[in-house]
């Protein structure tokens, strides 16, 4: 039984003297010339880098192969999913912030507030006692901070006039039909670029159904400009019709869309770690994280040193007045 016969490649001495054997054998051919052979067992190295050919071949065919694009697709994939995730986590976290916010507020608002008072008080006790400038003026800043409730005026801001509420607002409030605006008689100028416009962007002049509903949603507007006796937006109009219909964009490559998307999903990863990091350096946040397993009980702790601070503050203030 020959190597060949055992699926065993021919080595080239076999082929040399198997060559040799014959009568009308032909000369050796030259190392270069006699690649072939070699290119066909697998791994085998040469100059013109047969062993990458070969593991190409090994592969499988080339149409076989992973395009670019489905690369590219893939990353996008985990990219979109790692900023999933992300943004859950973020916004779980800026959840917490403002329930404890919250609680915050409603818990340790009140003490905070009776502290700002107690302040005031005890230096506007100590100014009255000294009758020192600086402690007068210190008195005011103390004072400044106990904020006071908003009048109405500051509530309701321009809904009110001299007389009260505006008619606007009290029409509004008592659920009756708000008063027209005054009619607006335009001007010479907006007719002409009015009638300007009706001439050139008229729906009639419309050759197909698309282009009759453009010159619709233009004419509309239009009309909305010359109803207020908007000059300056009719002239916009005029030069947004000299100008054409926006061109469509050309439509980008599947590989240049990919690009395009994975660019956006590193802006907002950007955003999304600036909005995390106020969270975390915000004063809630910080809070937060000195006890992410039980913020109930630091409130609670909280809430106890803001009692002993309020209960000295009293004290104080008690033996000042005396």
């Amino acid at each position: 039984m020959t190597h060949e016969a055992a699926g065993v490649p021919t080595t080239r001495n076999d082929e040399d003297r198997q060559d040799n054997d014959r009568p009308d054998a032909p000369r050796p051919v030259p190392e270069a010339e006699d690649a072939p052979g070699a290119q066909d067992a697998p791994g085998t190295p040469d100059a013109s880098g047969g062993a990458d050919a070969a593991a190409g071949e090994a592969d499988g065919p080339e149409d076989d192969r992973p395009r670019p694009e489905a690369r590219l697709a893939r990353a996008v994939q985990v990219a979109e999913q790692a900023l999933i995730e992300f943004e859950i986590a973020v916004e779980t976290f800026r959840v917490e912030v403002e329930n404890f916010s919250r609680l915050h507020h409603q818990k340790l608002g009140p003490m905070y507030t009776r502290l700002d008072e107690l302040d005031a008080l005890i230096a506007e006790a100590r100014a009255a006692r000294t009758g020192d400038p600086e402690d007068e003026r210190k008195a005011r800043e103390a004072r400044a901070v106990v904020m006071p409730m908003p009048g109405v005026e500051e509530l309701f801001h321009d809904w009110m006039d001299t007389d009260g509420l505006s008619p606007e607002a009290a029409a509004m409030l008592t659920e009756q039909a708000v008063r027209p605006p005054k009619r607006v008689r335009p001007s010479e100028e907006a007719r002409k670029l009015y009638r300007e416009l009706a001439r050139k962007a008229h729906p009639d002049l419309a050759q197909d159904e698309p282009e009759r509903q453009r010159r619709d949603e233009f004419i509309a507007r239009v009309n909305a400009a010359y109803g207020r006796g908007d000059v300056d937006l009719l002239k916009e109009l005029v030069a947004e019709w000299a100008a054409g219909p926006v061109q469509p964009l050309t439509p980008l490559s599947e590989s240049e869309e990919l690009y395009a998307r994975l660019e956006w999903l590193s802006r907002r990863k950007e955003l999304l770690t600036v909005l995390a990091k106020e969270l975390e350096d915000g004063a809630i946040g910080s809070m937060l994280r000195m006890a992410p397993d039980d913020p109930d009980q630091l409130l609670e702790d909280i809430a106890e040193q803001l009692l002993g601070e309020v209960s000295r503050r009293e004290a104080e203030l008690a033996e000042m007045v005396q």
